[in-house]
């Protein structure tokens, strides 16, 4: 099924709905280590209460959208309509907004922070603006030039730190896919974000089990379990919510109950099965955008959505020529600071 243009006027809503309502501050928890998908936004998912900030975000990014929150009516309604020009323009470029289409943009808004903190690192690491990162150029921008034989010797903890060069490296060699020992983009991310990418799961794996088996027998007993959450302080009584993961760890965490988790299992918890959020919003606002018919059909003439009519004295350019499935997100979005 597809979706006219007048989807805009959802959106537009959204907006509407959402304004003055800033989502809580999103933080790191703690030493969560389960890698659940990046959330479409910290606000709640409560259309039914009026609160549309999550879609409002879902649909825009975080940061985006508290620019839209500064906008006068008129100005979010044209920077809508040049996102939604671009999301088919990313698609089959075919007049539609296509379920398949709404959810690579929302994928791709998803995933903005992550492009957003590699594009940070790039600068940082490519000390030789060659359009690559060297192992040697990570290496030596994260822990400082040193000749061979002498890493460290100039700090109080050197194990440690000689510890975290070999994981780093061993990362590195495992998101460096082709084997040049030179990151790509892509390749840096992998590096940066390993749980974004199935290929680095065994990496993920791995480091956890390094990081929780403190007797290196290969497995995580639930002591160590415990001890990763919690510091028991002499004489002091284990709190209720030590004995609750104690509980979770037993009941959900050792799947073949034989007491312990092994590295399948660790996988199972720090990269649990996760569920497709932006085909769900976008389905979520797909349906919400066809529920008012006569709205949508009032929008599409009076408030500046696209399709196949005048927009701003100009004429949509002719599209009937055109075979190409669009250029892809990654193009369509070089001017991604101006939505």
């Amino acid at each position: 099924m597809m979706w006219r243009w007048p989807f805009l006027l959802l959106l537009l809503l959204l907006r509407h709905w959402a304004f003055g309502k800033p989502s809580p501050d999103a933080g790191p928890h703690g030493q969560d280590r389960v890698h659940h998908g990046t959330p479409l936004s910290e606000a709640p998912h409560d259309d039914a209460h009026g609160n549309f900030q999550y879609d409002h975000e879902a649909f825009l990014g975080r940061d985006v959208a508290k620019e839209f929150d500064k906008l006068s009516p008129e100005e979010s309604q044209a920077r809508l309509g040049r996102i939604v020009d671009r999301m088919d323009l990313a698609g089959d470029s075919d007049g539609w907004v296509s379920l398949a289409e709404l959810r690579a943009w929302i994928a791709h808004t998803q995933q903005r922070h992550i492009r957003d903190s590699v594009s940070a690192a790039w600068h940082t690491y490519d000390t030789d603006r060659d359009g690559r990162v060297g192992w040697e150029e990570l290496r030596n921008a994260t822990y400082g030039h040193y000749e061979p034989g002498e890493e460290f010797h100039d700090v109080e903890d050197a194990e440690t730190y000689k510890k975290m060069l070999a994981r780093d490296e061993r990362r590195f060699r495992v998101a460096d896919q082709d084997g040049d020992s030179m990151a790509t983009r892509e390749e840096l991310t992998a590096f940066l974000h390993p749980e974004e990418f199935p290929h680095m799961r065994d990496i993920v794996v791995a480091e956890t089990l390094e990081d929780l088996d403190k007797n290196k027998d290969g497995y995580v007993q639930v002591e160590e379990y415990i001890a990763d959450l919690y510091s028991e302080e002499p004489g002091e009584e284990e709190p209720a919510w030590v004995q609750t993961e104690r509980q979770q760890f037993r009941e959900f965490r050792d799947l073949n109950k034989d007491g312990r988790l092994d590295g399948s299992e660790v996988g199972y918890w720090v990269l649990p099965p996760s569920q497709d959020q932006p085909l769900v919003e976008a389905n979520h606002l797909l349906h919400e955008s066809d529920t008012d018919k006569v709205s949508l059909g009032y929008y599409c003439l009076h408030a500046g959505g696209s399709g196949n009519r005048e927009r701003n004295g100009k004429r949509p350019r002719d599209r009937s020529g055109e075979t190409d499935g669009g250029r892809g997100l990654e193009e369509s979005n070089r001017a991604e600071e101006e939505p």
